[in-house]
């Protein structure tokens, strides 16, 4: 063990701390736990819940070297309290010491900020039992497995005692902590620890911690030893030059800590991709809520790229809160200082000549009752999230197994979460089944002002499913529309249509992508027995029915459109004779073929008739006539997967 390592023990020694009661200098230790930033303490959710589970408000102890100070539970990741078993995703609890943080002068480890999961040797930090007082200890460990998306699996042939339970995992390697201690096998060595990524299911919390995390550690703290947790970890190989050290990595995000946050993930995402130059980084997207997670994708591995690719990434940040009045004159100045040590002039205008992407320029300001529309995205447009229902065969009544789909627009996409129900769920209960999976998802991947579209596939015969009354929040804000179909584009697609298109099909859209100018074309066309009528429809024509599109004659009708290559339609999902019409439906079709006219393109269509929703959801006058019109939107370009292919291969 190098002299080195000695020393950065000693710095995660003086940041580990133990949980007891509040009462009692020799009240028996709960778990350990560890400062991430000045007052606030990460442990092992399952630590608390014993003792807090009547009571989040009960005040304990927080103890170790110079620190034995009352704190309290300000947020745990658990969903159900009472469940015998924590999960591995939800085993994290963020404590606070009670009263001033300034009271109590402590050290703070140093959190990894790379995206990819570690894997290999590491140390294992925490407290144990003893009869008359807590020790602390550190315990040679081997990373060697995961458990997505947070669990990473301890080898066999580690043994740690009861009590390290919410201690660091360090990296002796990188200097950094890389996760959590979260158990131990019963009656076996080894163990279960939670990956640091899973601090940002905290969300706005998150935000707050780590900014206080790189704002301290940005102030370079010198330990009473004289150390600092930067000075001790190592940068990248000496034949790697020039390069990103973490002296560079500790200054720039205490710099990014000090702007606004990014208003959503999409932002950080896109700003980090435009740094890499539009390639794209290795493994799944992790969850992004702050700058330092946008310069934790630029990484090979454990290896930070070139030294411009982040510099050129912090310039991007700093033009995104520029545009937005937040400019940082130190974030500049340090940026034109760290460019001027680097040698390679020749590269330089990398990290200075740099613009915005278009999609995240700020939206003008909305002064007037013209609202911008949205196009709806095509292939390599821009991302869309897809919910595929598909019934359970012979179930009476209907039951309908669900799969997750999400495509960034870069790339191929990827199965987000399956149904891993056994029996599938009632339409009554699709809500409550997908408002974690799927609802989750949307408000994850929603930018500010452009929130991610939505499709879902059903059969025909379920097209009446009301899809757009949906809503994911038991409590809205006042102005807000909770409602799916008010906040979104949302559109319905044909699940029959998996796999590759038919010519019928493609042809259809193509013509109908090119034309400017659209009306409404009632189905079914009078005396239209077959497909014939159908097929021969103008493509200027969009199908509109006043009736249901899943049973009767609206069922029949929607049938012949699907056949006949129709890839877009209108229907009102209410009630309606079999036969004769109702004097209201001629004012429906009025009141369409009125807003068809408005139409520039076809790919305005969906965000056209989500401002109508939205309308409708604020209560404006003249626009209930839309309430009950379902949109089909089916685009032959980006085809449902395949029931019976690769998921990986079948794009939307």
């Amino acid at each position: 063990m190098s002299e080195r390592d000695d020393r950065l023990f000693d710095l995660v020694r003086a940041a580990t701390v133990h949980l007891l009661p509040a009462e009692g200098k020799d009240s028996p230790l709960w778990g350990s736990g560890f400062f991430v930033a000045p007052g606030w303490v990460l442990t092992a959710a399952h630590v608390l819940r014993p003792h807090l589970l009547t009571d989040r408000q009960t005040a304990f102890r927080v103890r170790g070297e110079g620190v034995d100070a009352e704190a309290r539970l300000v947020r745990w990741l658990i969903t159900d309290p009472r469940c015998p078993k924590v999960p591995l995703a939800e085993d994290l609890a963020l404590v606070r010491l009670t009263g001033d943080p300034d009271e109590h002068s402590h050290e703070c480890v140093w959190l990894t900020d790379r995206a990819a999961p570690h894997s290999g040797a590491l140390k294992a930090c925490g407290y144990y039992p003893e009869p008359r007082e807590a020790r602390f200890r550190i315990v040679d460990a081997v990373i060697n497995g995961r458990e997505d998306p947070y669990g990473l699996i301890i080898k066999p042939d580690i043994d740690f005692p009861s009590g390290m339970s919410g201690g660091p995992l360090l990296d002796p390697g990188t200097g950094a902590v890389v996760g959590l201690i979260k158990s131990r096998r019963k009656e076996k060595d080894g163990g279960k620890a939670v990956a640091i990524a899973a601090l940002r299911r905290f969300g706005e919390t998150y935000r707050t911690v780590m900014a206080a995390h790189d704002r301290w550690h940005g102030a370079e703290p010198v330990s009473e030893s004289g150390d600092n947790w930067i000075d001790l970890q190592h940068g990248p190989s000496t034949d790697q030059s020039p390069a990103w050290t973490p002296r560079d990595r500790r200054k720039a995000l205490a710099l990014l800590a000090a702007l606004p946050p990014p208003p959503d993930e999409p932002t950080v995402r896109l700003i980090a991709k435009e740094a890499r130059s539009g390639n794209q980084w290795a493994g799944a997207t992790p969850e992004l809520r702050t700058w330092r997670d946008g310069h934790g994708l630029l990484y090979e591995g454990t290896a930070p790229l070139d030294p411009l690719i982040f510099l050129r990434y912090m310039r991007l940040v700093g033009a995104h809160a520029c545009a937005r009045d937040a400019d940082s004159p130190a974030l500049t100045g340090w940026i034109d200082e760290r460019l001027r040590g680097d040698t390679r002039r020749y590269l330089h205008a990398l990290a200075r000549d740099v613009t915005l992407p278009d999609g995240l320029q700020p939206s003008p300001e909305d002064d007037g009752p013209e609202r911008i529309v949205i196009p709806y995205p095509g292939p390599g447009e821009g991302p869309v999230v897809a919910l595929l229902l598909d019934p359970v065969i012979g179930s009476q009544p209907v039951r309908f197994f669900w799969q997750v789909w999400y495509d960034d627009g870069d790339g191929l996409p990827e199965v987000h979460e399956t149904d891993g129900s056994v029996h599938g769920c009632r339409p009554d209960e699709l809500v409550q089944a997908l408002r974690v999976p799927l609802g989750g998802l949307l408000a994850s991947k929603d930018r500010q002002g452009h929130p991610v579209p939505l499709e879902v596939a059903l059969p025909a015969e379920h097209f009446d499913t009301a899809v757009h009354r949906w809503r994911f929040e038991d409590i809205a804000a006042l102005n807000d529309p909770g409602h799916l179909g008010a906040r979104r584009r949302l559109v319905l697609r044909a699940l029959e249509r998996r796999g590759d298109p038919d010519n019928l099909w493609v042809d259809r859209w193509q013509r109908m992508t090119a034309g400017r100018r659209f009306q409404g074309w009632r189905m079914p066309p009078p005396g239209a027995v077959d497909t014939v009528g159908y097929r021969g429809a103008e493509c200027d024509r969009i199908p509109v029915m006043c009736r249901p599109a899943g049973q009767g004659t609206g069922r029949v009708a929607m049938n012949r459109a699907l056949e006949s290559g129709h890839g877009v339609a209108l229907w009102h999902i209410g009630s309606h004779p079999e036969r004769a019409c109702l004097p209201e439906c001629e004012s429906l079709h009025a009141r369409i073929e009125k807003f068809l006219g408005a139409l520039g393109s076809l790919s305005e269509l969906p965000d056209r008739l989500r401002h109508v929703r939205q309308d409708i959801s604020e209560q404006r006058a003249d626009s209930a006539w839309a309430e009950p019109l379902a949109l089909l939107y089916d685009d032959p370009r980006r085809p449902l997967p395949d029931e019976e292919t690769d998921p990986v291969d079948a794009p939307l």
